[in-house]
This record gives C-alpha cells, sequence and structure tokens, in this order.
C-alpha cells in the first residue's frame, strides 16, 4: 500500500499577501485612480499597504511599563539622600528636615517610599501620562509637586504672565464657581503652585 504525503500550501509571495491585506473596495479605489491619474498599480498598493501597516503599528496598545521594585526606590531614595541604609536614613539630618512637614512617612510600606521618590526624585514610572481625578498634563497634582509641568510651562523660559495665562486657564475649569467642571480640591491645589511659581518673580 502505497502512501500519500500531504504536501505543504505553498508559501504565499509578498505580493499575494499584499493583495490578500487588501479589500475589494480598496482595489477598486486603485483600479479607478490608476485610469484616472495614469498611476502604476503596483504604486498604489504599494502605498495601501504602507498605509495599512502604520495604522496596525499605531492601533497596537502601549507596552506596559514596568514599575520599579521596592529595591530600586530604596536605592535611588539612598542615593539621593547620601546614605547606603534605611537606619541611615531616618538618622540623617538632611532626610529629617526635607520631610518635615510631609507628615508620617511609612517606610514599612511600598507606598511610603513611594512617597519619598515623587517628592524628592522624579515621576515614577508609568505615572508619567496618567489620566482621571486630579490629572493634568498626564501628571496626578495630588501626588506630584510640578507646578511647571502641570501648567505646561518650561521653567528656563516662562515669565510671570506666561504663569499667570497658564493659571487663570486652568481656573476657568476648575474654580468652584464653575457649575460643570469645578472642583474646589484641585483649584485649591493648583493656587499652591501658582504661588510657589510666583514667589520668585
Amino acid at each position: 500500500m502505497a502512501t500519500t504525503t500531504k504536501k505543504k500550501p505553498a508559501k504565499a509571495s509578498s505580493k499575494e499577501q499584499t493583495e490578500l491585506q487588501l479589500n475589494d473596495l480598496i482595489q477598486n479605489e486603485i483600479s479607478r485612480l490608476s485610469e484616472l491619474q495614469s498611476i502604476d498599480t503596483k504604486t498604489l498598493r504599494d502605498f495601501a499597504q504602507f498605509v495599512i501597516d502604520n495604522h496596525k503599528k499605531k492601533s497596537k496598545p502601549p507596552a506596559k511599563v514596568k514599575p520599579l521594585t521596592l529595591t530600586q526606590i530604596k536605592q535611588a531614595a539612598y542615593q539621593h539622600f547620601g546614605v547606603s541604609t534605611t537606619a541611615e536614613l531616618k538618622k540623617s539630618g538632611f532626610f529629617q528636615m526635607a520631610t518635615d512637614g510631609m507628615g508620617k512617612l511609612d517606610l514599612t510600606k511600598k507606598e511610603g517610599w513611594e512617597q519619598l521618590y515623587r517628592k524628592f526624585i522624579g515621576v515614577l514610572p508609568g505615572e508619567d501620562s496618567e489620566t482621571g481625578y486630579g490629572c493634568i498634563n498626564g501628571i496626578n497634582i495630588f501626588k506630584y509637586d510640578l507646578p511647571w509641568r502641570i501648567f505646561g510651562l518650561d521653567p528656563k523660559t516662562a515669565q510671570v504672565e506666561a504663569i499667570k495665562s497658564a493659571y487663570r486657564n486652568l481656573s476657568k475649569i476648575y474654580h468652584p464657581d464653575n457649575q460643570e467642571t469645578g472642583d474646589a480640591k484641585v483649584f485649591h491645589r493648583l493656587t499652591v503652585f501658582y504661588n510657589s511659581l510666583t514667589e520668585s518673580f
């Protein structure tokens, strides 16, 4: 009894793959434009494929940002305050002065270390394009003291008029008198930021 071997289907050529991805509507439009404008159909197919591929790339969800581990956050804090351990950090006069007024920092939990990181080191990975309540220009105003970024200004070039203008624009949205979007808590925080920026002028 002769055994028959199944043939693997032939792999489609790049031209065939392109034509498979271009639906009838696009194919018809390519034919129409080719005749109307005297353009080579291959050029139009290539362009259509480029647009489709580019759209697919853009529509992919953004890669998840890997959060920092507790060890990484601690190391960043140690480096900032010039210490090597948590015990040294707690004894540091620089640390005590810097955190005075921050309330009780619970350094037995990751949240306490994250609070320290946000205040003195920078924006945690994944928190630089946040949305939702209290988020302006990608930053949560209740987590971060970054008035320049929240007001969308460059600290090196912005003058007092630009600060006032940015504050006025945000005030129109968040002032408690605005019945649709007003928010006393957000407005108060923005006012604190505004005062901190204009004090230096």
